[in-house]
């Protein structure tokens, strides 16, 4: 485990040895810097950039001066004697910034981007095991917007990006945990989206399933009525026929519970059929064929033998 941790999701922290590391780190600037440097961090950037972005409003070489100076205070701050032999964690020339990616510390924004990252292209449904873990664990890093109270372009930008991961990192743990029957655990990812997005209509409509599979009708049909709400004050619609469909079906009881999605929980729960537990009558057919062909050969075979001994 690394010494040197960092955080962006919510307030910025930097701990090293499990202590907040605030000497360097009080200047808004240096954080400001440090912050846009690891959101960035797959790429240099020219200095000349960094300037501009921070200390704009000054000339261009007050503002080259602003930037040596912060640089110069971010250093120190990572600095560590413990530390002597360890990769420097900014890699920084006459012309070029970036974060070096072989330095040894723990960022929440790169957990949370890796977990999203390996779940590209697969349903919730089928998540293997680790993955869904590792989406659990990374949604609870999400304790708050990216550096929140900030209002930079740059900042919003990247905060509006990393809720819409959060909120699809969701959406797949909620379809994951309803195709492994873990309804309670479905219901709370649901809601975490409506925090988030009170009028997420598809995420109302998963919710009011959710609790009628878990038997509880009277939740179904409310959570129809919040929808209803939600919908009305944010965006001034109506829900979509899909939500009304589900909501007629639940009230009249004739929602079709689904088969479970989940092949790892058919295998294990399920009892063989007849169909499964007996042999395909037809494949059985064929070998005895084959079987009294070959003896129909064999016996061909033998008759001339017979013959000469009589």
């Amino acid at each position: 485990m690394s010494n040197l941790r960092i955080s962006l999701f919510g307030k910025f922290q930097v701990e090293f040895q499990g202590k907040p590391l605030s000497n360097g780190f009080d200047s808004r600037k240096v954080q400001e810097l440090f912050s846009y440097l690891l959101a960035y961090r797959n790429r240099s950037h020219p200095r000349e950039t960094l300037a501009d972005l921070l200390w704009g409003d000054n000339s261009s070489v007050q503002a080259r001066k602003y930037l040596r100076q912060a640089l110069w205070q971010l250093q120190s701050a990572l600095k560590s004697e413990s530390e002597e032999n360890s990769r420097e964690v900014l890699i920084v020339d006459t012309e070029w910034v970036s974060i070096n990616q072989d330095a040894d510390f723990w960022l929440d924004l790169r957990v949370f981007e890796d977990a999203y990252a390996n779940v590209q292209g697969k349903p919730g449904n089928e998540l293997p095991s680790q993955h869904a873990r590792a989406l659990r664990e990374a949604v609870q890093l999400y304790t708050d917007g990216l550096l929140a109270g900030w209002y930079h372009d740059w900042c919003i930008f990247e905060r509006e990006r990393f809720q819409n991961m959060y909120l699809a990192m969701l959406n797949k743990l909620m379809i994951y945990s309803e195709s492994c029957e873990e309804y309670e655990t479905a219901l709370l990812y649901g809601q975490r989206i409506l925090q988030c997005d009170r009028a997420h209509e598809r995420s109302h409509r998963q919710i009011m399933r959710l609790h009628y599979l878990a038997g509880d009708r009277t939740s179904a049909l409310r959570q129809y009525e919040r929808c209803v709400e939600a919908l009305q004050e944010e965006l001034g619609v109506e829900p979509a026929r899909s939500t009304i469909k589900l909501y007629e079906q639940i009230r009249t009881d004739e929602l079709q519970e689904p088969l479970l999605s989940n092949p790892r929980l058919n295998v294990e729960t399920a009892s063989p059929t007849m169909a499964e537990a007996s042999p395909n009558l037809e494949s059985l057919e064929a070998l005895l064929a084959q079987f009294n062909n070959q003896m129909h050969y064999y016996m061909k075979a033998l008759e001339p033998a017979s013959s000469n001994r009589t």
